[in-house]
């Protein structure tokens, strides 16, 4: 029979949220999620397909390297994955170009990580072993993907923490979940509502009281939950937001040793794929990188949506943090302008839908994803503990460990499920 005698109340109805819930619920649990939006997903936003041809995503899409937890959901769903194809161009202020991935340094850089036995910063690791002025590419270039891929600051983010993503090339293998990963989402709810878990929306939690041997959740809309444990799974700039019971919040305290990164993301459907009816070459293109305000932007290829995603991450972000969404589409078209030498009216004209979001300022985000710094190993032990009544979990617990941000969260709320049901 369902052991419905104990409560638990989940705070956040993300991927981490909603596969603890799933977990739970299934086992009999009696499951409430409290979610401040007004949807599920939490940084997994999607968009609607009427606007953009397809399912876009908002925020997080790409599904990356092996991912077990997130392939194992996808099965289970129905779901599939299209990997992704196709070439890297650059623009290099003056000319479109073919990335060269290699470096000829690469070798160098593979040995003296392999080597390295203690931590340092990005920053502090390119000083000690490639100061001299023949490492400038490799610099800027490991520079810019810590930035950029990982959203992270080079003078705190762990390099041991980074290796096994560099010994690779930093070249994961990487797919799209066809339908978008909105359609996890819509699976994983719907698993929660069918094991009887009740979704309750709106919920800003404000504080989490001990009152008699039980907690008492208070949300800023005046709602009240009595439950016997709570998991909480917010972003780590939300866990300041929230009054906790004095152990729970010394364990929160270690969050500040896990760097969270901004990001900005923006999408551009157009009339027509201009950009391969303008160089054929491009036919092909997946990723375009540059130093223009906007500097990353991707297709939909092997799709041939006409629809350009710009990308912005890292500490530079906060550059343009003083731009609205329709601010930043104008940043958007004057890069693309620019990258590829076309009057920007031009470029303008053949917009039909766009969306854009500094994930800095969603007000229940506060950023994208977390990153490793040297101390991150210690303070996800800490926050990871099963003591207590209030536990942790979601994507930052399982940073460093070489896994996407939502494969990082769907671990995480498992992990969390399983530690609870084994008591």
């Amino acid at each position: 029979m369902p052991d419905m005698s104990e409560h638990i109340v989940i705070v956040g109805a993300g991927a981490a949220g909603l596969m603890a819930a799933r977990e739970l619920a299934r086992a009999g649990k009696r499951v409430t999620i409290l979610e401040a939006r007004e949807r599920c997903g939490g940084r997994i936003h999607p968009l609607p397909a009427s606007e953009f041809g397809y399912p876009a995503d908002g925020g997080a899409e790409f599904v990356h390297g092996e991912a077990p937890v997130t392939r194992a959901l996808l099965r289970e769903a129905g779901l599939s994955l299209q990997a992704i194809e196709g070439t890297q161009w650059s623009f290099d202020g003056t000319a479109l170009s073919r990335e060269e991935r290699h470096d000829p340094h690469e070798a160098e850089l593979h040995a003296v990580l392999g080597e390295l036995k203690d931590d340092l910063t990005v920053t502090d690791f390119l000083r000690r072993y490639f100061a001299g002025p023949e490492y400038e590419r490799l610099r800027y270039s490991i520079e810019r993907m810590v930035e950029g891929y990982d959203a992270a600051d080079p003078a705190r983010a762990s390099i041991l923490a980074l290796r096994e993503e560099w010994m690779d090339g930093g070249h994961h293998a990487q797919a799209r979940i066809v339908g978008g990963y909105g359609a996890l989402i819509e699976f994983l709810a719907a698993g929660c509502r069918g094991h009887g878990a009740a979704i309750r929306f709106g919920c800003v939690v404000s504080a989490i009281e001990e009152t008699g041997g039980a907690l008492v959740v208070r949300c800023t809309n005046g709602d009240m939950h009595g439950c016997d444990r709570v998991i909480v799974t917010v972003p780590l700039p939300l866990l300041r937001d929230i009054a906790l019971p004095a152990a729970a919040r010394t364990k929160a305290a270690a969050a500040d040793d896990i760097g969270f990164g901004g990001v900005i993301k923006i999408l551009l459907r157009f009339a027509r794929p201009w950009w391969r009816e303008r160089n054929p070459d491009l036919a092909d293109m997946t990723f375009l990188l540059s130093d223009q305000a906007i500097p990353v932007w991707w297709t939909r290829y092997p799709d041939r949506h006409p629809v350009l995603t710009g990308w912005f991450g890292g500490p530079r972000t906060a550059e343009l943090s003083h731009l609205d969404s329709q601010g930043l589409v104008e940043a958007g078209l004057d890069s693309l302008a620019t990258i590829f030498g076309l009057p920007r009216e031009d470029v303008a004209r053949e917009l039909v839908a766009a969306a854009a979001t500094n994930w800095t300022h969603d007000p229940f985000a506060c950023g994208a994803y977390s990153w490793a710094t040297p101390r991150t190993r210690d303070a996800q032990a800490i926050l990871a503990r099963a003591d207590g009544a209030v536990l942790f979990s979601g994507e930052a617990l399982y940073r460093g460990r070489d896994m996407g941000t939502v494969e990082a969260a769907l671990a995480s709320g498992l992990a969390t499920a399983e530690m609870m049901l084994r008591g």
